[in-house]
């Protein structure tokens, strides 16, 4: 019970977003995502990361997942824990979002459990990029003079 990591995802997605992403996305957001072309037969493995909501286990905090249709694009908000076998899962969902997200940059983070530092989730012209964060040393300054 000890491999989870914290998920968080935050982003704008394109007004061009095919339906087919939509889709994928609104099946990991609901538990078993029965009302969507692909049954269960299609895709017998499958487990919803986006679908838990509540009090988080291990992370502290509520775990949610909203995806909201705005006048001219998709946006997703995100807060999720997962066991570390469905971390590959994720990535690939995540490098999905990217290549269909409306805006470069930062677009979520995920964290073991026990540590402090996240690694970024970063949108660079549609390719996910995974930014690892590292303690600043502890007599540096965070500010400049």
């Amino acid at each position: 019970m000890g491999d989870m990591f914290a998920v968080d995802l935050a982003l704008d997605l394109s007004p061009a977003v095919p339906e087919a992403v939509l889709d994928h996305l609104r099946r990991h957001m609901e538990d078993g995502g029965a009302n969507h072309a692909l049954g269960e037969a299609d895709w017998p493995d499958f487990v919803p990361l986006l679908a838990d909501r509540g009090p988080a286990a291990r992370i502290g905090g509520l775990l949610t997942g909203e995806l909201f249709q705005g006048p001219r694009h998709w946006c997703l908000t995100a807060r999720q824990e997962i066991h570390a076998e469905f971390l590959p899962d994720l990535i690939a969902l995540a490098e999905m979002l990217a290549f269909n997200a409306r805006s470069e940059g930062v677009i979520g983070q995920v964290r073991f459990y026990e540590d402090d530092i996240p690694e970024l989730l970063v949108n660079t012209s549609g390719t996910l990029k995974r930014m690892p964060l590292r303690a600043t040393e502890p007599n540096a300054s965070r500010y400049l003079p």
